[in-house]
Parts: C-alpha cells; sequence; structure tokens
C-alpha cells in the first residue's frame, strides 16, 4: 500500500504539440490537472520533468500553472533516471514509492519504471493519466510494467489509497475535489 509520507509523483514529459498528439488527450489533460492538485492537498511532491523542452516545447499551461513557482528538469534520456539532476531530487526526497505520470507510456513512462522497479522502487502508473500518440501504444507500455512488476491505479483510487481513511480536513477537500 502507498502512503503519502513514501510516495512522489513524476509528471514526465506533457509538453507542447507532442502533448496535442496523445490518445483521449483531454481526458489525459483533465486527470492530470486532478491528479496534480490532489498530490498538493496531500503534500506529496511532484518531480517534473521536460524532454529536451528547446526542441518539445514547455509543458502545457494548464499543467505548468498548477505546478506553481517549480521548475521541471531538463532531460534528454528517455528514461528520468539516466538524468543526474532527477536522481539528486529523487534521492533528496528519501521516498521510495513512484507514482508514474504523462507521456508516452510505451517510452519515457516505460523506461523510467522499468528502471526504477529495477533498483527496488515501488511503482504504480495511473493509468487515466499516461498516454500515447496510440491506444495500442499505451496498452502496450503498461503491460509491460505491470510485467515487470509495477502495479496500475487511477486517480481516485491513489487519492484513497493515500488517505486510507473517511475522515478529516485533506479528506473533505478531496472529496470537493473529485465531485
Amino acid at each position: 500500500m502507498f502512503t503519502i509520507d513514501n510516495s512522489v509523483m513524476l509528471l514526465v514529459d506533457v509538453q507542447g504539440q507532442l502533448a496535442q498528439l496523445m490518445y483521449e488527450k483531454d481526458k489525459l489533460f483533465n486527470s492530470l490537472e486532478l491528479m496534480i492538485k490532489g498530490m498538493k492537498i496531500l503534500n506529496v511532491p511532484i518531480l517534473w520533468m521536460e524532454q529536451i523542452p528547446s526542441k518539445l516545447g514547455p509543458t502545457i499551461g494548464p499543467l505548468s500553472d498548477l505546478m506553481g513557482p517549480d521548475s521541471p528538469i531538463e532531460k534528454y534520456s528517455f528514461s528520468c533516471c539516466r538524468e543526474p539532476e532527477f536522481i539528486k531530487k529523487f534521492k533528496a526526497l528519501g521516498r521510495n514509492q513512484v507514482l508514474l505520470t504523462g507521456i508516452e507510456a510505451h517510452i519515457c513512462v516505460h523506461q523510467t519504471g522499468y528502471e526504477l522497479l529495477n533498483q527496488g522502487y515501488q511503482v504504480q502508473v495511473a493509468t487515466d493519466c499516461v498516454s500515447s500518440r496510440t491506444k495500442e501504444n499505451k496498452e502496450i507500455g503498461l503491460g509491460r510494467l505491470v510485467q515487470s512488476g509495477g502495479q496500475l491505479t487511477s486517480v481516485e483510487m491513489f487519492f484513497f489509497e493515500l488517505m486510507q481513511e473517511a475522515r478529516g480536513d485533506k479528506f473533505k477537500q478531496m472529496v470537493k475535489l473529485i465531485k
């Protein structure tokens, strides 16, 4: 079971024109906005990645606006785990449970998840917060992560797993958020 104190969310490469080509992009963007808002309510850290932003462009406006003053970590490798700045910030958090979100499921999300799993971290992928340009590639990426030991989740499932009980101010805020 994932917990608030052990979890970190990765927001991977939801940028520029590439983001506009994603399978069910509107559903993806809405789910990502909801996930970011929920992680902020629960005080779960978010590491924000951008793949070669000088070529692919910045993270889409609604998501970067929600991230506030935080800055994305630029990467050139497909896996976040191959970027020294990511590793530095990730290790500094001291968390062993990773929620993967972003694009594309069969490339950057998959390779990051695979490497994290091989390093002994627990990995969940929010199926409504990842996509690829095609439905088939999304499904293949998710399937390979599960075969490697990752687990599938969704926005609501993850929120309630972290909260574990239906009481308190954060629970009330979450209920308002998802209604």
